[in-house]
Order: structure tokens, then sequence, then C-alpha cells
């Protein structure tokens, strides 16, 4: 298997890709059709391999999945018992060649090895109880649950995602219509937690087939490795006659989007989900399969290609995030650079230790070093380092200069002279030469706090910071995207009059509900959960109420935004994700990454003598204070 091409193995997955179609059907043969179309998974759940370092299942997840399904359905059967084999590849009996299995699944019968009775120990998927008595839901819970599976859209008689909004009241679609990927996240993580995995399945695989797999001559096709943003299942005729159907995946790679921008963000929030899914399942076998190990190497191989940066940072287009318009974040943006460190950490962990991977693993562990010393050292401010700032002599040409950046004083914008407290700091939204954009981005901040691309230390300033500065920050609504907002020339030179930024508005200043499980998630791993209830009981006065708006306006949230859409579906998903976490908080670990203090050892960035700073020194210090 090593020695064919990257190509190769894509043209090999492709393969197994098989054409979804539906013909035109009596109401009988119809759901005759439907109930033979039921298949089982090809991988059942799976322990941990013995091999891998991964983490645990969650066993009660099982239990939460058949209490669901009772709800539904009524009194179920006893489960029964799935046994759990030493190899993770005996998943799938048969002498037949594993991978054959993997990459045609249709060509082969799928035989599940009988159980053997085993007492002693419980077994990979057998109903366990849960770790925390489950509590009565709230009435806001139960309508956020109907709310999202109306969201849910089917391909192939298969759940595969949610729109991103369900508005029966608004008749101009859009693009609210299709599954985002960065939009699902959230909605993916509420399914996952209360045991609900084939939607999240499907829809990694799914997407997974529409990656840009070769690279074309066109310089409006999408490059190699890069994820759609979004796709949209259509259904076209066979024929003219109209006698039978196809279902399509129609995916948007930024080309149909305002602005026409590749969406940076979604391989790497793919790369971070898929770890969540196998780490809560323990359906490892899913991440070695060649289809999706090619997937995650093409989303690497364009994200540290080489060019002409001389930093580890990403460099990015305005709008290639959640900030998806003209707001003055092209460059070096902190959202995009957390996500790339969690992406990278997650990849390391899923990769196949083989001589094909061996120089990318060599390549991801270099890159982790150099960003996490490069975000802790440059990006992170707090009162002294401001004060720092503010005496910085320019013009600076030597390798000990203090001003790397030639930041000119002038910079530090009034505001930020009365805003920041004291006690705690923050990781500025952007660093380039002779610019730092000072304001304060939650997604960015809150997500270095989750991968561990902070130090400790600036984790908890951070948290410290939100909670000092409350009313600014949280205020009617949880939770502001960025802060502050722009105004007058400002606001008309770099966003262009955006009609739709206006000051304390959407992407400029507006208030983002969905942001709420990153605070949750953040607050969790460092031990401020009660920050997160406060943020939660807040949200939930009003949710329900406003409709589940996409987000608020004015400064301090409180009106609903001028042009939101009711019943947003990460709104809706974040808010119950943000629920589940605080009742289970153990989960959080399959999202968080925590210190890794061996990235902090040797000399990666290969310094000359002449410097007398080892940015891995720096680094180790500022991990351990």
């Amino acid at each position: 298997m090593n020695g064919q091409t990257t190509m190769g193995l894509a043209a090999a997955a492709a393969a197994a890709v098989r054409p979804c179609r539906r013909r035109l059907l009596s109401s009988a043969t119809a759901a005759a059709a439907a109930t033979s179309a039921t298949a089982n998974p090809l991988f059942p759940r799976l322990p941990r391999p013995h091999h891998h370092t991964h983490g645990r299942r969650f066993p009660f997840l099982a239990s939460a999945a058949s209490q669901s399904q009772a709800s539904q359905t009524g009194p179920a059967a006893p489960p029964t018992p799935v046994p759990v084999p030493s190899d993770p590849r005996a998943a799938v009996a048969g002498n037949l060649p594993f991978f054959d299995r993997v990459l045609f699944p249709d060509s082969f019968p799928l035989e599940t090895p009988p159980a053997e009775e085993d007492v002693a120990a419980p077994q990979a998927d057998e109903a366990v109880a849960p770790a925390v008595p489950a509590r009565e839901e709230t009435e806001t819970e139960r309508e956020a649950w109907r709310l999202l599976r109306r969201a849910v859209v089917s391909y192939c008689g298969e759940p595969v995602g949610t729109v991103a909004a369900e508005d029966p009241e608004c008749t101009e679609t859009l693009n609210y219509d299709q599954v985002f990927i960065r939009d699902f996240v959230p909605s993916a993580l509420a399914f996952l937690m209360r045991g609900e995995t084939e939607i999240v399945r499907n829809f990694l695989l799914h997407t997974l087939q529409l990656q840009s797999w070769e690279k074309t001559v066109d310089c409006y096709s999408p490059g190699q490795g890069l994820m759609p943003a979004s796709f949209k299942i259509r259904t076209v005729p066979l024929d003219e006659n109209n006698e039978g159907f196809e279902e399509v995946l129609d995916p948007d790679f930024g080309e149909s989007a305002i602005g026409r921008v590749a969406p940076v963000d979604s391989g790497l929030w793919w790369i971070i989900l898929l770890r969540a899914y196998c780490k809560i399942t323990g359906d490892y076998a899913l991440q070695e399969r060649v289809d999706v190990q090619t997937g995650i190497k093409l989303i690497l191989s364009l994200c540290l290609s080489d060019g002409f940066d001389m930093f580890p940072t990403l460099l990015v287009t305005d709008g290639s995030c959640m900030i998806d318009r003209r707001m003055g974040i092209h460059g070096h943006p902190l959202e995009i650079q957390a996500l790339f460190y969690s992406a990278l950490r997650c990849s390391r962990e899923m990769l196949v230790m083989n001589d094909g991977s061996k120089n990318l693993i060599r390549a991801i562990n270099s890159r982790l070093s150099a960003l996490s010393f490069h975000i802790r050292e440059y990006y992170w401010v707090d009162m002294k380092k401001i004060n720092e700032i503010y005496r910085y002599k320019t013009e600076e040409y030597s390798h000990d200069a203090t001003n790397k950046f030639n930041i000119y004083p002038e910079q530090i914008p009034s505001w930020l002279v009365d805003w920041i407290p004291e006690k705690g700091g923050y990781l500025i939204g952007n660093l380039q030469p002779a610019h730092m954009d000072f304001r304060f981005f939650s997604l960015g901040n809150l997500w270095a706090i989750a991968s561990s691309l902070t130090t400790p230390k600036q984790a908890e300033g951070i948290l410290s910071l939100i909670e000092e500065k409350w009313d600014d920050l949280v205020a009617n609504m949880p939770l502001k995207i960025c802060y502050p907002a722009m105004e007058d020339d400002e606001w008309r030179i770099i966003t262009g009059s955006d009609p739709k930024n206006t000051p304390w508005s959407y992407h400029n200043g507006g208030s983002w509900p969905t942001l709420l499980w990153q605070f949750t998630l953040a607050c969790i791993k460092m031990g401020r959960p009660e920050l997160a209830r406060r943020a939660i009981a807040v949200a939930e006065e009003r949710l329900s109420d406003d409709k589940w708006p996409e987000y608020y306006d004015t400064r301090s949230g409180r009106f609903t935004g001028k042009q939101s859409r009711s019943y947003q579906t990460w709104t809706i998903a974040g808010f119950l994700t943000s629920k589940m976490l605080l009742e289970n908080p153990e989960l959080a670990s399959i999202l968080t990454c925590d210190e890794d203090l061996e990235l902090l050892e040797g000399c990666a960035c290969c310094l000359s003598k002449k410097r007398t700073r080892c940015s891995r020194r720096a680094a180790k210090s500022h991990a351990v204070e």
C-alpha cells in the first residue's frame, strides 16, 4: 500500500462512491424499498485500538442512544451485545482483504462474528448507566431538540447534516438551505453526546467525497485538499422523460459565496470533528480508512505547503472563516491560527505511522512548536505588554530587536488604554509587519484555550478578562464575535461601507449565541464552569422567545439582529451542546488538547548563533509559568 501514490489512493477511494438513484415508485413499492434500504454500518463501534493513544470511549452514550430511541419508538428489545475484537480489522469478518471491504463496501456482505459470552467485563457497546443521573429536560431544551431534528437533511435515505436555518416565515432562502461544515459542528456534537452517531459518520464520509482530489489548471477551481464551505442536496432527472431521479451533492467551494473566498476553516473543522467522533464512539477504524487518511494528508499538505511567508501562521484573505465578509482580518487572523493548531494536534493523533507519513508527522511537530511560540510570544497582550509596546523603539535592524515587527506605538487605540484590566489579557486579532489588530475576537481566544495554544496562565487571563469585561462581551446575550465595533471612517474604509456589518451588528461587534458552546468548552477546561452557567442562563431567558436568531445587535446585545434569520441551526445546537457539556464535563476531552511539553524541547527554528534568544526555551518558560 505504501507504494501507491496519493492520487492513486484518492482514485481508489472515489471508486467506492456509488450513485444514489431513486426511481418513481408506487406507494407500496416505495414502502418496501424504504424497508430494504436500511443497511448495517460498515464498521460497528469499536474499542480503542491497542497501538493508539487516542483516548477512551464514553460507554454511557449507548444508554443515551437507547433512551432516545425508546422515546421515539416505544420500549426497545434488549440490546444485542457487540463483540470486542482484539484487532480492529477483525470487525469485518471473512478472509477477503481488509481494504477491499473498506473501499468497496457494496460488493461484500457484512458478517458480524458471533458474540462470545463473557460476564467478566461489559462489551464496548453494552448499555451502561450514565455517569451523571439523567434530569428532566426543560421546555426550552425540548423545543431546541425538535427544531434541530427538523433541520436534518437526508441523502439516499440517510441523514447527512443540518441546514443552516429552517425559518418557515422566510421566503428567500439564499444559501441558508445548505449544510455548512463549520455550522454543522455544534449540531454534530449535540448528536454525538446524545448517542446518535450515524448522522456524524455520514457527514464526515460524504464531505470527504466532495473534497477536491485533483489539482486543476483553471484558477477558479478549488485547490487539491480544499474542503467545501457547504453542500446542497439536489434532485435531478435521469432522463428527459422524468421517469427516474438521482440525488446529487452539490458543493460550494466559495465560487458562490459573497466575495468568492475559499473557506480555509472548513478542512480544519472537519479534522477536529473527525477526532471528536472517533474518541466518543471508539470507531477508530474510520480514521484508519485509506480514503480518510488520504483526506487528512491532502488538507495538511495544502496548509503546510511552502510559500513566501516568514511566519508559521497561515496567511489568508478576508472572509475565509466564520467572519466571511470584509472585516479587515486578512493576513494572519487569530481564529484561523487557533483552528490550524488544533487541527495539527488532532491530525498527529489520527495519522497512521508508516513510511509515507513520517515526514508529514515531522513537519507537523515542527510547525506546532513554531506556531505555539509565535502566538504566545507575539499575539499576547496584557497591561504589562501594552506598556512595553507604548515604549517601543522603531526602525530596529538586528537579530536582537525588541520590536521585531516594527510596531509604531501610535497604533495603540485609545479605547484599549482604559479597557484593558489590571489582571488578565488576551490574544490580539492579527499580527503583520507594522500592524497589530488589537480587537478582541472571541472564537480565536476561546479555541486557543481549548487547544492549548495558549499557556495555562494566558488561558486563565483570557477568562479573567471576559469575567471583568462581562458587560462588554456578554451583557444581554453571549457572546460578542469581536470587540469593539468599527465605526465612522474606520467602518467605511475597512468594510467598504458594508450595510450588513454596520457598527455593533453582525460581524462588526454583534453578539452570536452559537459561540456559547466554545465558551463553555473553555470554561470547563480551565475549571471555571460557573462562568459558563452564568452565560447559559442569560441566553436561555431570551433565545426561545426571540425564535433562536442568528445574532443580536447593539453594544449590549439587546436587539435581535436587523437581518438575522430566525431558527438558526447553530444557535440551537450551540445552546444544546453547552447544556450537555456542563452535564457531562468529561466529554470536553473529545475536543480539547492538553499542553504538550515535548513540543518545547530542542530547537526547531535553527536560530543563528548570533541570536541570543532561543524560541523553544522561551516557549517552555511560558508553559511552566
